[in-house]
């Protein structure tokens, strides 16, 4: 097959799948139709399963992605600590870049979940918990609380990294991402004693 033919390809299958993340986050995952998702990506109800092999896998896929791309701002975090920058300004930039860039399935993340299988939500736990880990290991690498309240606030932390992009978008960036830091430094400092 033609190289351009396989671009082509690849950019309508991913135009569709921008389709579909548009309605889910729209309508609520579960209020969509195979029949409506069909039409409002562009396919027959029998081609959908050609391009997406179930309305779940699809969701999971969408979530997934989205846990990649967290676990990548965890490396932007790194390598600022090794040239000897802040690594929660570089996390909070990073998170408030990928809110930008990703809104709609940090919408799906939060709010469809538990609309997977009990096998997918599994394996999405065990990403959102290495991520986790690895945002507290950057921001509190010598914190010596025990294991069940690290993993509390590991969880508490992402949540704030996550949700406070959506939540202060209507102030300037400078102002946002202050107080972002503010929140997280304050918090991290008083819970973890760093």
């Amino acid at each position: 097959m033609p190289a351009a033919h396989t671009a082509m390809r690849c950019a309508n299958f991913e135009e569709r799948r921008d389709r579909a993340l548009a309605l889910f986050a729209e309508k609520g995952f579960g209020q969509v139709s195979m029949r409506e998702l069909a039409a409002h990506v562009g396919l027959t109800p029998g081609s959908l399963y050609h391009h997406f092999p179930s309305k779940q896998d699809l969701l999971f896929d969408l979530i997934e992605e989205l846990y990649e791309e967290l676990q990548a701002t965890l490396e932007l975090g790194r390598r600022a600590m090794a040239r000897g920058g802040s690594a929660i300004s570089c996390l909070i930039a990073g998170h408030w870049q990928l809110h930008a860039e990703r809104p709609l399935q940090f919408r799906l993340a939060e709010r469809d979940f538990c609309c997977l299988s009990e096998a997918q939500q599994a394996r999405l736990s065990v990403q959102r918990k290495r991520y986790e880990a690895g945002l507290l290991r950057l921001v509190a690498p010598r914190a010596t609380l025990d294991a069940q309240t690290l993993e509390a606030t590991a969880h508490v932390l992402a949540t704030l990294l996550n949700q406070l992009p959506g939540m202060l978008r209507a102030l300037p960036q400078a102002q946002a991402l202050g107080l972002m830091e503010s929140l997280l430094c304050g918090g991290i400092e008083r819970t973890l004693g760093r």
